[in-house]
């Protein structure tokens, strides 16, 4: 109250002005008008996370440059280093922060919200944003030192369980490392596998590193209980050494670097450091020409004090988690494999809140959660996604808003949608205590709306916000309308399934209203501006914020497949807003974008356009060893620029394009074999996705040939009467049906 009386602006520029500095009450107008005006302007998580995330960036400042004889992580490495490629001039940058290779692997178990983390050389950092391990080999004055190499070989082990495999070779030196979780999920631990090999004598190293994927992470006091050959670290992290080590070093940061002293007899049992830098090294003899191997153990005790979501069946092993979901076979060898890999991601990341990323994005929104829900349904775990949707009420205000971040308007409509698409694809009538916040979910959508009546470009529209943040500035976005049309429209269909006849007319009103004001406001932007596509608001030109607008077509489907204003923003975005055969988001991102990516590839899909197979084939080469994206990719270093760097959205893209490959919906009918690649047939291999949920109930399809024939196999349990069917594969005739067969002939064209 104190602060509404006391002239607080006035002293703020007063205290500027004597000091000599920026003026931080004019700037922030200033700021503010490069945005719409709106109720939030700077959202207080995002500010919180900001501040978080450059707050290690100050500590990176501090500690980095001036230590570059350390052993760093593969990041760090590469952006200090003036000869590579990733170099980024440092200078006035204010924090130093991983902008050129945000890529790391989770491995874990099922229903398990725990994610030990994989870096690009092997660096294991096996707690939420704690410290890590790295293993090294030193014969003589070789030295292997994984994160300096210009390559190593890294892959994922799929079955029976999530294994990172590292294989780093030097100078006559190989060292491999697996990485997976053991044990109960009441016990689970990390466990790493250990092999090394010389020509000469040497030690193997296992070291204990105060940094992570992002940077410095403190590690105050390191001690060895040499009875138990257990190191514990900072009081409270445990490693299991699986055999005694020759000796244990220590160091602080004032000595530098464990590595400096490898050659040194031992200290004491333990090491303290003020800065938080301390680091030891665990060695273990390599005999000349001969492999050794260890094992190494870190108990994953819970440490962040979360109420985790119960579930009421836990899988305990991967096999269980995966019964019932959808399979793909394709020939293409690579994409069968990022399919799989992207399957595991959304069941590691759905196993406590559904979360788009198991480090930098290990939180909510309702944005990312909506999307991976609906790869969840389409891969058929509908239990999964139930369990999951019946704690989105419980985040929802009593305005309605269901909100994980103020200023996002996209949201209600989102949850509306899915909850729409999860009663269409399962056939399950939506549990009782779901209506009362889909009522209300609705009805906050009418009463956001702003300036209605008025001759304003955004009359009827949401008000202005930043949405998802790579659109720009604050601003009357239509991709917040678009969702929250699609869902109004849900919700009216679930209200005609409860019998309440005035519930579902009022939101049949609701959504066509909001429709009806979207496209006028379209239809009024000035034809220099719009140029005959849908720019990201009324209020923009059209730039690579337009990518917004396109959900209209995917995964809506508010438009016809033909609509020719998101033909020509397709156009416009494929001829100015391609990088390197992906999309470059311009804003925030500033990075190929991996879902934004695969929107376009469907969209053409939905046009029947086979450009979608050079985008589904650029996807794949951009995706790491280990199969996983991170939300941006840097256009010259291959490497995550933004955001997690396993991405949970953009594993749920790419499921999604695999199944609208093979079955893909309309407002009528099912679409099947639309997507396959013309190289796929003729080769007597069997291609086949399912089963799949759809709105007439699950569906497998698959493609066969004998002597010389190409057959379209359909099996279904539908619902109730069956969809038409119309089979256009690429190359072959199109054949339609009334749902009624099972098996189609396929005709050259």
């Amino acid at each position: 109250m104190i602060s509404r009386w006391l002239p607080w602006k006035y002293l703020v520029k007063r205290a500027a002005r004597a000091y000599g500095v920026l003026d931080p009450i004019t700037l922030l107008a200033r700021l503010r008008r490069f945005a719409q005006p709106g109720e939030v302007q700077e959202p207080i998580e995002l500010l919180r996370a900001g501040m978080v995330f450059h707050a290690r960036g100050l500590v990176n400042t501090r500690a980095i440059q001036h230590n570059l004889d350390w052993v760093w992580p593969y990041w760090v490495e590469r952006q200090f280093n003036p000869q590579d490629p990733s170099f980024i001039p440092r200078a006035f940058s204010f924090t130093h922060v991983n902008l050129t290779h945000r890529n790391w692997t989770a491995v874990g178990r099922p229903d398990l919200d725990l994610y030990p983390l994989v870096d690009p050389r092997g660096m294991v950092t096996p707690h939420y944003d704690g410290w890590s391990l790295d293993f090294w080999i030193v014969s003589g004055d070789t030295r292997l030192l994984p994160s300096r190499l210009d390559g190593v070989e890294q892959k994922l082990v799929l079955d029976p369980t999530l294994e990172v495999v590292t294989r780093a070779c030097d100078g006559g030196l190989e060292m491999e490392s697996r990485v997976r979780v053991d044990g109960p999920a009441d016990r689970p631990e990390l466990a790493v596998g250990l092999t090394a090999r010389g020509p000469e004598a040497g030690w193997l190293v296992v070291a204990v590193r105060p940094t992570n994927p992002e940077g410095v992470q403190f590690v105050e006091r390191i001690a060895l209980d040499a009875a138990t050959s257990v190191l514990t670290v900072n009081g409270q992290d445990r490693m299991i050494l699986g055999a005694a080590p020759h000796k244990v070093l220590f160091s602080t940061y004032a000595r530098g670097d464990v590595l400096r002293h490898l050659d040194e007899d031992p200290g004491g049992p333990e090491v303290e450091c003020r800065v938080g830098m301390a680091t030891a090294a665990a060695l273990f003899p390599l005999a000349p020409g001969q492999s050794a191997a260890l094992d190494l153990r870190v108990p994953l005790a819970r440490r962040d004090g979360k109420v985790r979501h119960p579930r009421p069946a836990r899988a305990e092993d991967w096999a269980a988690a995966l019964d019932g979901a959808a399979r793909l076979r394709v020939p293409d060898v690579r994409l069968s494999f990022l399919y799989d890999a992207a399957v595991r991601t959304l069941l590691l990341l759905s196993a406590g809140d559904l979360v788009p990323g198991p480090y930098t994005y290990r939180r909510f929104w309702f944005r990312d959660a909506c999307l991976m829900l609906h790869a969840l349904l389409g891969l058929g775990l509908t239990d999964r996604s139930a369990l999951i949707l019946d704690g989105f009420p419980a985040r929802q205000r009593h305005s309605g808003y269901f909100r994980s971040q103020e200023g996002e308007w996209d949201s209600n409509g989102q949850v509306l949608w899915i909850l729409g698409r999860f009663r269409r694809l399962t056939g399950r009538p939506l549990p009782e205590a779901w209506l009362p916040p889909i009522r209300k979910g609705a009805d906050w959508i009418e009463a956001k709306r702003t300036d209605r009546g008025r001759d304003v470009p955004h009359a009827g529209l949401l008000p202005p916000g930043f949405s998802a943040e790579h659109f720009g500035p604050n601003d009357y976005y239509y991709w917040d309308d678009f969702w929250a049309v699609a869902g109004l429209r849900e919700a009216a269909g679930l209200a005609r399934e409860t019998g309440d006849a005035d519930w579902a007319r009022r939101l049949h009103g609701y959504a066509a209203d909001l429709e009806a004001a979207v496209w006028r406001s379209v239809r009024g932007i000035p034809p220099k501006r719009a140029q005959g596509a849908i720019p990201a608001s009324p209020y923009r030109r059209l730039d690579a914020g337009a990518i917004g607008s396109m959900v209209a077509d995917y995964p809506l489907r508010l438009t016809p497949a033909d609509d020719p204003r998101v033909g020509t923003t397709l156009e416009f975005l494929l001829s100015e807003c391609l990088v390197s055969g992906a999309f470059f988001q311009d804003m925030i991102h500033s990075g190929l974008n991996i879902y934004l990516t695969l929107a376009l590839a469907q969209t053409l899909l939905r046009r029947g356009d086979a450009r979608h197979r050079a985008l589904i084939h650029r996807v794949a080469d951009l995706a790491s060893p280990t199969g996983q994206w991170p939300e941006a990719i840097h256009p010259g270093t291959g490497g995550g620029c933004m955001g997690d760097g396993q991405h949970g959205w953009a594993a749920a893209e790419w499921v999604m394009m695999m199944r609208n490959l093979f079955v893909r919906e309309e407002d009528d009918r099912l679409v099947l074999g639309a997507g396959l690649f013309p190289e796929w047939i003729g080769r007597g291999e069997p291609l086949s996705f399912g089963p799949t949920p759809t709105p007439w109930g699950p569906v497998s399809v698959e493609v066969v040939e004998a002597a010389g024939k190409v057959r379209l196999r359909v099996e279904s349990s539908w619902f109730g009467p069956p969809p038409r069917l119309e089979v256009r594969v690429p190359g072959f005739r199109p054949v339609a049906d009334d749902g009624t067969r099972a098996e189609f002939p396929l005709e050259p064209a």
